[in-house]
């Protein structure tokens, strides 16, 4: 960044970790805040996830636009002087993607980008690691995140029993995925913060 150069940061890590809160901590450390492109705001919408029978597995590696986020990551890493990159915005209360919300200006030297799959060896995902510039990986205990997963789908609307049952179904599947991706993170933090 001192040399003027680009510098796009990937924070990682299982469901419930505390990915979003990590991220927005980082970013206002920062004045202005760096924009952050989400990886959530390329979900499949749910109309379309309901068509193909997947949405009771939203939040899986092919639940995603993985393809338009690649391609996202791939401007922003080259962008030109005169252009700005709009990029989509999850919004939990929704539980759906508003286009065109985060602008990224040529002059942003610090983005930031956070996800559950950035480090999957899996295509097109296993593209995004040679486009950053550092991964941080994040962890928490189980008991903990958990916990915290459980309680978001309630406030969100699940019953617990629903809550519950979509943590084991679902979110647990995706957390042993991105487990196996951990070892291509440049950082391990352990991060209780946000509890």
């Amino acid at each position: 960044m001192a040399r003027g150069e680009r510098c796009l940061v990937g924070i990682t890590g299982a469901p419930g970790v505390g990915k979003s809160t990590f991220t927005a901590d980082l970013a206002a450390r920062f004045d202005p805040p760096p924009p952050v492109v989400g990886m959530d705001g390329f979900h499949l919408g749910n109309d379309h996830l309901i068509e193909i029978d997947l949405l009771h597995r939203k939040g899986a590696h092919y639940t995603f636009d993985a393809w338009g986020y690649v391609a996202v990551l791939e401007r922003i890493s080259r962008q030109n002087a005169d252009e700005t990159v709009y990029v989509p915005q999850f919004d939990r209360s929704i539980e759906d993607s508003i286009a065109a919300a985060v602008p990224v200006a040529f002059t942003d030297r610090l983005v930031l980008t956070e996800g559950n799959y950035l480090l999957l060896d899996l295509p097109p995902w296993h593209r995004i690691r040679e486009l950053l510039s550092m991964s941080v990986y994040l962890e928490l205990d189980e008991e903990t995140r958990l916990d915290r997963l459980i309680r978001r789908h309630v406030e969100f609307g699940k019953t617990q029993a629903h809550a519950e049952r979509h943590v084991q179904e679902s979110d647990q599947v995706n957390a042993h995925l991105i487990a196996g991706s951990k070892h291509n993170a440049d950082f391990v933090v352990d991060y209780a913060a946000g509890s």
